[in-house]
């Protein structure tokens, strides 16, 4: 649907700010994400993540890294994510080490689809739905990562042409 044209100059400079400012806030919206979550992990029954996890680590080391040394591990690792997105320091390695972890949570679905799915793979359980969420956070992930280079999202195509 059309803009009406004198609501245009209203929409260029909301579309202008929210291009100047949305990678920002994606950034340190993941970094609050991921510090948070990180640090439930260093205290035993906060997490609602935390059994699943232990579990997945536990299955993918064959049982040589078990929950009680994975998930102070995970959460410094998590925590480490949180800090790099919100100080915007080495970038680079925070967001390898995000994908990374990401993957890592992903894997239950397929490991442990019982425990996600109430039914395979329509309906995801509580703990299935807090996976499947990750792909948001993966996307802005993404997004924040194709700035690194200095790349930024701009209000207008480059071709000049406007949206109606």
């Amino acid at each position: 649907m059309p803009i009406p044209k004198s609501l245009r100059p209203i929409d260029a400079q909301i579309t202008t700010w929210m291009a100047k400012h949305g990678v920002t806030f994606a950034r340190l919206a993941l970094g609050v994400v991921f510090l948070w979550f990180g640090a439930l992990k260093f205290f035993p029954g906060f997490s609602p993540a935390e059994q699943l996890a232990g579990r997945t680590i536990d299955r993918l080391t064959f049982g040589t890294i078990t929950a009680d040394l994975s998930l102070p591990i995970l959460a410094t690792w998590e925590c480490l994510i949180g800090i790099g997105l919100l100080t915007g320091v080495a970038l680079r390695a925070t967001l390898l080490l995000l994908f990374a972890q990401m993957l890592g949570t992903l894997l239950p679905l397929a490991m442990f689809p019982g425990d996600t799915f109430v039914i395979f793979p329509f309906v995801p359980t509580l703990e299935g739905q807090y996976i499947i969420k990750n792909v948001v956070l993966i996307s802005a992930a993404i997004i924040v990562g194709a700035t690194v280079r200095g790349g930024r999202l701009v209000a207008q195509p480059p071709t000049g042409k406007s949206a109606a």
